[in-house]
């Protein structure tokens, strides 16, 4: 499970070196593709044909299925691990969220997100906020044992 917070730097060849309970977890490469919140997400092989699968049958008819085909699959690229436990980020990719040369990566159980330091803070200035958060939780049932 991808869990925890980490900050890191790309080293000259725009390369992110994973952390080692991260990259157990890649050890048959990845995917890199943008996400829905100025970040990329970074999925296993598993992860991304279940969202792909998931994608792909929805109907193509119908507008926002066709601009979710388009947001994931255009801007979606296959990376491997090297030996040292590193991914090369793609330059398009980062450009498109602003991501310079540190990082934030943060775990999302079956994927991690990618994102700029600056977009980053924005998120937790969002997600701290305890008034807004009773609103926006209520009515999500979450429970901490299963029935």
């Amino acid at each position: 499970m991808f869990l925890g917070l980490f900050r890191h730097n790309l080293d000259d060849k725009d390369r992110l070196t994973v952390p080692v309970r991260f990259r157990e977890l890649l050890d048959g490469g990845a995917y890199v593709t943008l996400g829905f919140d100025c970040n990329l997400m970074v999925l296993t092989e598993a992860a991304f044909a279940s969202l792909s699968k998931s994608i792909t049958q929805m109907s193509i008819t119908d507008p926002n299925s066709r601009d979710l085909r388009r947001l994931m699959f255009a801007n979606t690229t296959r990376v491997e691990v090297d030996k040292a436990g590193r991914v090369l980020m793609p330059k398009y990719l980062r450009d498109l969220v602003n991501i310079g040369n540190e990082v934030v990566l943060v775990g999302q159980l079956d994927y991690f997100e990618i994102w700029s330091p600056e977009e980053w803070e924005k998120q937790m200035t969002k997600i701290q906020d305890t008034a807004a958060n009773a609103q926006r939780y209520q009515a999500l049932n979450l429970f901490t044992r299963a029935e």
